[in-house]
Formats: structure tokens, sequence, C-alpha cells
């Protein structure tokens, strides 16, 4: 198995280059860049929700500068299906690239809502592809086949190069009992096989978990369960673009006598656009407006929500903190969480969950218990496609950096030579010519951080001074000296916050005072008076000492020195 590395190669015309910007070795923010020649193709652009370490920060995507610096190359973006891991970096990505978007009509379609939020779909090119047809973007002849996921119309993405067909599987797994009806293209896959497969890069989501993923099909199986068994209304959450699972609540609830309220911006949107776009039809009657829920009966209400990952803003987190307009948690209602935690986001959904019981809910929320299957494929299934496809090289992506470790295990095991199997990282380079595959010069890559209307303000140093305020307070001093003699006239001043209980901080501030006063006089003891920045230095250095020796914690200490 063969693992990033840095090394100087020199390209050869023709080479193609196969570029992670995003999501190798994590979970989010997907982007593939595949570049030959004078054409950069991108697969996916997806953004990754921060971790409780991010603060402030409301967003995280790939730092796409690779593809800025080369905007000239970048032909198009090929979106293999419109989860916010795959489509969330568009906003942004297209301001500062002005290419197509390529996707299945659904894909298209949800794109273009979230778009218009950004105000940026009128100036977008899109163009729809359809599995089974190539297209070309650039001078690279593509085509897709169609893969069951937990939203429908995603598709594999496929890449002709003279050395063979590469294949990008997008998210997937083999359900062979999916809500849309939509399986798998085997026949496609079988067609692609004959042809002789270069390069698989392909979802490691569950490359640790044996055996096959459940079908979409029994979640309804579940939700059929729990609507037989509540007495009040049932209060779901789940992700706004997971149609099929938002089709199967809305039929099983109306079995049961329940009208369905759709709440929260995204959910209606997404809900809105797949009903337009005919993925997605309800029984005659079924749905209800928000603003109507008061008027039925508790035993006649379901309620489809967003706020599955405990988001502060999502309607269910209004709702578990009394603070939503249409709907008040009560004694009697069934709150189900129908969706996994995203690594990072446990203790936001721990503390919705607490607050619903709060208000008298019953929770469904632990794993044995709540309806709901993953979208991505387990070993037997990684296995399957491995078997059908049989490439001569290999790539785990999507996932993080242990899974896709033992999704590449998987792929020797199955006959993958182990130098052929690369376990790459974001900003490896794999290099594909007349000689084979091999490892080249790493690019640049980061993080990019969205905060409120900022895009790549942040950066790590920012988020490393937020969180040493956040944990160990700040110290703010205020000292005014005259420009000439450089003799204080004023202060030192002294705020802080965050640091120690304002009881305890009269003397602490006053031993403070003592000893910037006297560190100042031992730097301006020479026969040169010290420059303002070596003044702030000096506050800083004794001060932060001082601090640490009598509290061992290091708050944030800023000097500010003002001449007059």
């Amino acid at each position: 198995m063969c693992r990033s590395r840095t090394s100087r190669r020199f390209l050869v015309s023709g080479t193609v280059r196969i570029i992670p910007l995003g999501g190798v070795g994590e979970i989010g923010k997907n982007m593939m860049a595949i570049e030959q020649g004078d054409d950069i193709v991108v697969i996916d652009a997806g953004l990754m929700f921060p971790d409780e370490e991010m603060l402030g920060i409301d967003l995280v995507i790939p730092d796409y500068a690779y593809l800025r610096e080369r905007r000239q190359k970048v032909r198009g973006i090929v979106i293999t299906h419109a989860h916010e891991d795959h489509i969330g970096a568009l906003p942004y990505v297209l301001r500062d690239l002005d290419v197509p978007i390529y996707g299945t009509k659904l894909t298209v379609g949800l794109i273009r809502t979230k778009l218009k939020e950004h105000k940026l779909a009128e100036r977008t090119t899109f163009r729809e592809i359809t599995p089974g047809t190539p297209f070309r973007v650039g001078a690279m002849e593509l085509d897709s086949y169609a893969v069951c996921h937990s939203i429908p119309d995603a598709v594999g993405i496929t890449i002709e190069t003279p050395y063979g067909v590469i294949v990008h599987s997008g998210d997937w797994k083999f359900d062979h009992t999916p809500v849309d009806g939509r399986v798998t293209d085997f026949a496609r896959l079988a067609a692609i096989a004959a042809k002789g497969v270069l390069l698989l890069m392909s979802d490691s989501t569950r490359a640790e978990v044996a055996g096959y993923t459940p079908s979409e099909r029994h979640v309804g199986e579940l939700f059929d369960g729990i609507m037989s068994r509540a007495s009040g209304r049932v209060i779901t959450t789940t992700f706004a673009s997971n149609i099929s699972r938002i089709k199967q609540i809305v039929d099983i609830a109306s079995a049961w006598g329940r009208k369905t309220a759709v709440i929260g911006r995204s959910m209606e949107n997404y809900t809105r656009t797949a009903r337009e776009l005919g993925y997605l039809e309800f029984p005659e009657g079924a749905i209800v407006h928000a603003a109507d829920i008061g008027k039925l009966a508790d035993h006649e209400i379901c309620i489809i929500t967003t706020g599955s990952q405990g988001e502060p803003t999502s309607a269910l987190s209004r709702m578990a903190l009394g603070d939503h307009r249409h709907v008040a948690v009560k004694d009697g209602d069934t709150v189900v969480m129908s969706a996994n935690p995203i690594p990072g986001n446990e203790e936001l959904v721990t503390r919705t969950v607490d607050n619903l019981y709060k208000l008298g809910a019953d929770v469904i929320y632990d794993p044995a218990a709540r309806p709901h299957v993953s979208g991505h494929a387990s070993q037997e299934e990684l296995k399957l496609l491995l078997n059908i496809l049989r490439p001569v090289h290999f790539v785990p992506i999507h996932g993080e950096y242990r899974m896709l470790v033992r999704h590449a295990r998987i792929a020797i095991e199955l006959g993958v030579e182990t130098g052929h199997a690369f376990v790459m990282t974001n900003g490896d380079v794999l290099e594909i010519g007349d000689q084979g595959a091999k490892l080249g010069t790493r690019v640049h890559v980061g993080q990019v951080y969205v905060d409120g209307l900022g895009v790549g303000d942040v950066s790590q140093s920012v988020m490393r001074d937020r969180w040493s305020i956040g944990s160990d307070g700040f110290f703010l001093v205020v000292l005014t000296i005259e420009k000439r003699t450089g003799r204080v006239i004023a202060g030192p001043d002294i705020v802080t916050k965050g640091f120690v209980p304002e009881h305890d901080a009269a003397d602490l501030i006053e031993e403070a005072k003592a000893r910037i006063t006297s560190g100042l006089g031992e730097a301006q003891s020479g026969e040169h008076l010290a420059e303002v920045s070596a003044l702030r230095d000096e506050i800083h250095s004794s001060l932060s000492s001082f601090l640490y020796e009598k509290t061992k914690r290091r708050p944030m200490v800023l000097p500010v020195v003002m001449q007059v």
C-alpha cells in the first residue's frame, strides 16, 4: 500500500493528475480536481460543519487556491449528488470560478435553489446530464451511472483518459429495494468493467463496518411502528436533502390518519423543488401548512423539521428552547431523531435531546432504536464493486484516514497490487502516464473558514486567539506615555474578562500594575528611550509570566501603548 509522500516529479505531455482538495482523510468538504493538459475538471464542491474548537465559524470549505490560480484551465464542476458535503461550497467557489455546473435533473434543481439564496443562480450556467449519455467538459469525455444513496438522482462519474477509464464512485450503496425504485445500474458497471478500469476512487465512509448496509425501506418499517404507538404528535428531524425519507414519513403518516407539516427553510425549499421536478409525490391532502398545526388534534399531526445535527438556529433547536412560532413541544409528543450525528456534533445533539425531554417529549434517539440507515456502502458492498470493476489502481476517498487505510486493504485483498493502492490526503497528487501511476509533488491545501459574511478572513492564528480568549480570558493593558520623553502620563489601566472571578481580581490587578510599572522603569533606564513596540513586548512578557506564576493560566495579554 502506497502512502502519501512528497517527491519531485517531472510531468510529461498528457499526464493525468488526480488532486484531492478536500474530503480525503476527513468527512466532508469533498472536492476532487482531475487535470490533463490545459483542462481541469472538478468533481464536487462541498462543505464541512465546524467542530466545537472553531469558535464563531459557520462553515468550513476546501481551500481551492490551486483552482483559483489556474482558473483559465478549469472547465467545469461535475456534481455527483446534492448533499451539502458535495455542493455546499458552490456559493463561494462560484464567486471566483465562472464555470458551468454539471449534474442530474434533481441535483441541478437543488443547486439552483441554493444559489438563488446567494443571488448566483442567474449568472451560473447549468448543464443537465443523463446517466449513460457521455458529455464533454473541455477536452475530457465523461459519463455517469446511476447509484443508490440517501438522495435520488445520485451518480458515479467516469472519465476517459489515454491510459484507461477513471471511475469516481460518488457516495453510494447497493440498495436493491430503494424507495424511488431506481436501483444501481449494474449493467452500466459491467459495461465499464468490460472496457477496463484504470483507476477506481471509491467512498470509504463505512469501510470499517462489516456486512451490508440495510435498505432505506427498513426505515419505513421502523416509522410504521412509531406511528402505530404514538398517541400524540410525531415530530421527526432528518436531513433536508433526504428526499426518500421525507416521502416515506409522509406516506406512513397519511396511512395512520396523520397530516404532515414540513418546517425549516432548507427542508421547505428542498421539498418544494423535488415536488416541482417530479421526484416527490404525496397523497392527496397529506400536507398542511405549519400555521394550521393547532387546528388539528395531536394524533392527527406529523411534523418533519430540520435540526438533526442540533444546529442552534434550526427549527428543532428552537422548538427545544420553546422559541418556535408554530410548535411548542409538550407532554405526549414523540420526537424522532432520524439521522446519525456528524462527528463533532454529538454535544449539540445531546443538548437538544436534553431540552426536549425537559419539555416532556419522548425522544427516540438511541442508535439501536432510531429509524435511520446509512446511505454508504459497507464492507461486503465495497468488495462487490471492486470485484465488478477490477481496477488496476485504487484510491479510497470520502473518509477519515483510518477508513481509507481499511478500504485500501480490502482492495489489496481482492487483487489490487500493493503498490497500486494509494492512501492519499488532501493536497497529494497522483500522476498517471505511460509508466503507470505514482505520487508526485504535493500542492498547497488547507481549510477556508466562513465566518458570517467573511470567507477566508479567519486564519489559524485568529482561531488560536479565539480559543485562547475562550478558554483563559484576556488582560487588556492601556498605557499612555509622553512621546518625547517616554514618561508615563496615565495608566497602566487593566481590564480583564473571563480570567478569574471579579472578587478575586482586585489584588491581582494591583500586583500586575506594579509589575508592569517596574518593568517599564527597567526598559527605559538605558541611554535611549524604548520604542513603543519594545514597550508592548516588555508588558506582554512580564505580565504573561507573572499571571502564569500566580494562577497557572495563560490569558491573552493585549498591551495598548498610546503616545501623546
